[in-house]
């Protein structure tokens, strides 16, 4: 939820800069956001990411279990968002993702308490449909979203949801880009219905910058070799997939986990709109719960409780809206 929260943003970003010469209120500077080498919001984007094992204690029903393991655990990420159709001042987008992972475990019977190894595979694909639409409120670029979300795993679809986004431009330079907005989430599970949005980018000399993104995360930036650059920070990850005939029963149950993912990052662009990207460093697990699907996650059955261990990440993507230099 988090990533499609900023990806969304992003698109909005996007949609306002490729309208900007269209409409002489809003200011051309505001190109800047997307006139990037390395923009939020791609075309396509591809990654494969393996994580180191780790043990993991948990509880089931509030009764403690035997540690359990993750001896091995990857996973394929794909997404792809494309503007169906322009107005003047709005956009029609669409959003698709999928995700496959997959685990090999040494854990606890859920009832017996026995340690049972296996490989479990998990499918899970979202899809949304967006309408953006922007003007200005009190003076700056107003950005507005409303956005309607499915997903499910390889038996189907599984919910719809909906989400209301608003975002107030401060600023939009080539030094400095800030925003503020807030999120609404139409869904009767999530424990917060409204979340605060921020993001903040500075420019400094040598090529730092200082980049930003609430909820998502926050990085310190630095150019390297005119195509690339290297990022030190934290970001928050989500991890979310459906899981049926849990402990028995024939009742469809959700898996969600919240890491925070801390390290470093090194993104080069090849030239025609692709870029390169190898994340590593450390993950440590905020929430890992399982419960039904229509209940409240605060309402769980299952919990675990993960040590800290290792991530390594590579990507893809392709953005053939990247422009390779800003004109003042």
């Amino acid at each position: 939820m988090l990533k499609k929260i900023l990806l969304l943003c992003g698109i909005g970003f996007c949609t306002v800069a490729a309208q900007a010469q269209k409409i002489d209120s809003i200011p051309q500077k505001v190109r800047a956001i997307v006139a990037d080498k390395f923009p939020i919001t791609r075309v396509l984007n591809l990654e494969y990411e393996s994580v180191g094992g780790y043990k993991y204690a948990s509880k089931y029903l509030g009764n403690p279990l035997p540690k359990g393991k993750i001896e091995n655990m990857q996973q394929a990420n794909g997404s792809m968002n494309v503007n169906l159709k322009k107005g003047k001042n709005w956009t029609l987008g669409a959003l698709v993702g999928y995700r496959f992972l997959s685990t090999e475990t040494l854990r606890p019977d859920l009832v017996t308490h026995q340690m049972k190894r296996g490989t479990q595979n998990y499918h899970y694909h979202y899809e949304t449909v967006n309408y953006t639409y922007y003007s200005k409120l009190f003076g700056k670029m107003a950005i507005y979203t409303a956005s309607v979300m499915t997903d499910g795993s390889e038996k189907g679809f599984e919910r719809v949801r909906g989400m209301l986004m608003g975002n107030l431009v401060l600023k939009a330079t080539r030094e400095v880009q800030m925003t503020v907005g807030l999120v609404g989430l139409l869904d009767p599970r999530v424990q917060i219905p409204v979340i605060p949005t921020f993001t903040y980018k500075q420019q400094y000399a040598e090529g730092w910058a200082l980049d930003v993104l609430l909820p998502k995360g926050a990085f310190v930036r630095k150019a390297l070799l005119g195509n690339a650059r290297a990022s030190f920070g934290s970001e928050l990850n989500n991890t979310f997939f459906y899981l049926y005939d849990f402990g028995g029963s024939s009742r469809v149950h959700t898996f969600n986990q919240i890491d925070i993912n801390s390290g470093f990052t090194y993104e080069h662009n090849l030239g025609r709109s692709f870029i390169a990207m190898v994340k590593t460093g450390m993950r440590t697990t905020v929430q890992s719960r399982v419960s039904e699907k229509n209940e409240s996650q605060k309402d769980y059955i299952y919990e675990t409780s993960p040590d800290p261990t290792f991530y390594f990440n590579v990507g893809l993507s392709f953005n053939p809206f990247a422009k390779k230099r800003v004109q003042k």
